[in-house]
């Protein structure tokens, strides 16, 4: 048998086995919600298209959680109200699965062609390992819209923005359309002085919001007026779910939160993000300022369940794409793949939960806050990598693995002679350089 049909029935195996460990993981750690979130939306739009109800005054039965969104989303959600139950979740799980898929195929592709990895192998493996991360099994088993949201900033921060398209901004402004939070990436763009991008993004979320507005007045009108200051309706902010720097404070003292030491954290958290987001930005490392921006987003909301964490996803991956372009058995190497390591192993284990119903004390404290922990990691630790000068002139190389076009001293260079190159493909070339 030949060699590489060796190495591909072995990478098979491989990945089977992986997807057996994990099955039989998620059967053990995944806990079942049965698509709660996914039920209220679902309810919400019944009540409101067939029932002739307000779609802000639903409330799921027995519980105080109705639909929170503004009402953009209940415009793009509403082909849900005439889809029968079942239709509704495989449409939610699809659309879950397939832009997870496509946004780790962004990230973990430049790795593998460095690496000189098989890349659909590097996709697999990646995407077991997505499988039993708990922000991602719990988005798709609330049935919630964080990986739509995560794709279309990353659209315009991995694709559109770093080559030149005059269209970068509208994935942003729909997500703010659609749910608030991402907007900070709005302020990201701001902060890093891409007007364009900013202005289009703050266009693109008026232009949809004032769309749902002229279709659905009343709705609108509720949702900006009252619904969205109810902050009784997401939920208890002291809970262990709430991974938050406001959660952390609520824990500390859940009678009294302190709301001026959250606002303090907050500040601080956004002086380090700009100047580290600035940094990133300056070097040419977008894909840097998307991660710290998404790790900033979930500790400075007031609520930020276990499930939005899935916007850790792009630093946890850049930690191993910086570990691999290292030099193979230096110390740097190793440091960022333990962290990596160590940060999913946390993000898989459910460990916040040992201190669901009682969060007193130092342990308490450091245990039930864990993933808060690691945000602050990410947005404090992350490397920034400065993109080499160009050459010019010569002939255009294939990539290959991780340092295999580095010039004298280690250092890889990017061969860019067609004018503005992608994150992606800037990736996929291997021309940077630690710079943090």
């Amino acid at each position: 048998m030949a060699q590489g049909a060796r190495r591909t029935y072995g990478q098979v195996a491989g990945v089977l086995v992986l997807a057996v460990a994990v099955a039989a993981f998620l059967s053990v750690a995944a806990v079942r919600h049965g698509f709660f979130d996914l039920k209220v939306y679902y309810g919400a739009l019944t009540f409101w298209v067939h029932d002739g109800g307000e779609i802000y005054d639903f409330l799921k039965a027995g519980t105080q959680y109705g639909f929170t969104y503004p009402p953009f989303a209940a415009l793009v959600m509403l082909p849900m109200a005439y889809l029968p139950w079942p239709a509704a979740i495989t449409v939610s799980v699809a659309a879950s699965v397939l832009t997870s898929a496509v946004l780790i195929w962004w990230l973990v592709d430049p790795i593998a062609r460095r690496a000189g990895w098989t890349r659909w192998f590097a996709l697999a493996v990646a995407l077991c390992l997505a499988a039993a991360f708990e922000p991602m099994r719990e988005t798709v088993n609330f049935g919630q819209v964080n990986t739509l949201l995560l794709f279309l900033v990353a659209v315009d921060l991995l694709r559109l923005l770093p080559a030149g398209n005059r269209w970068a901004g509208v994935g942003i402004g729909l997500a703010t359309a659609i749910k608030l939070t991402p907007g900070v990436f709005i302020v990201y763009l701001l902060v890093t002085r891409r007007w364009r991008a900013a202005f289009t993004a703050m266009a693109a979320a008026a232009g949809a919001s004032l769309l749902a507005a002229a279709l659905f007045p009343d709705a609108s009108r509720e949702f900006w007026t009252e619904a969205l200051w109810n902050t009784g309706r997401v939920g208890e902010l002291a809970f262990v779910s709430n991974q938050s720097l406001r959660g952390v404070v609520a824990r500390l003292d859940p009678e009294h939160p302190s709301t001026l030491a959250w606002l303090a954290l907050v500040l601080a958290t956004l002086a380090v993000w700009a100047w580290r987001s600035r940094a990133a930005v300056a070097a040419g490392d977008e894909a840097t300022g998307l991660a710290l921006t998404g790790a900033m987003m979930c500790l400075v909301s007031p609520v930020t369940w276990v499930h939005h964490l899935v916007w850790l996803i792009p630093g946890l991956i850049l930690l191993v794409d910086n570990a691999m372009a290292a030099p193979g058995r230096g110390r740097r190497r190793r440091v960022l793949l333990a962290a990596a390591i160590i940060g999913y192993g946390f993000l898989i284990s459910r460990i916040v939960w040992a201190w669901e119903k009682d969060f007193t004390g130092v342990d308490g404290f450091l245990g039930s806050n864990t993933y808060v922990w690691i945000s602050l990691a990410l947005l404090l630790g992350l490397p920034i990598r400065r993109w080499a000068t160009p050459t010019h002139g010569g002939p255009r190389r294939e990539p290959g693995p991780a340092g295999s076009l580095a010039e004298p001293g280690g250092i890889p260079q990017l061969d860019k002679t067609d004018g503005v190159t992608s994150a992606g493909e800037r990736h996929r070339v291997g021309g940077f350089q630690p710079v943090g």
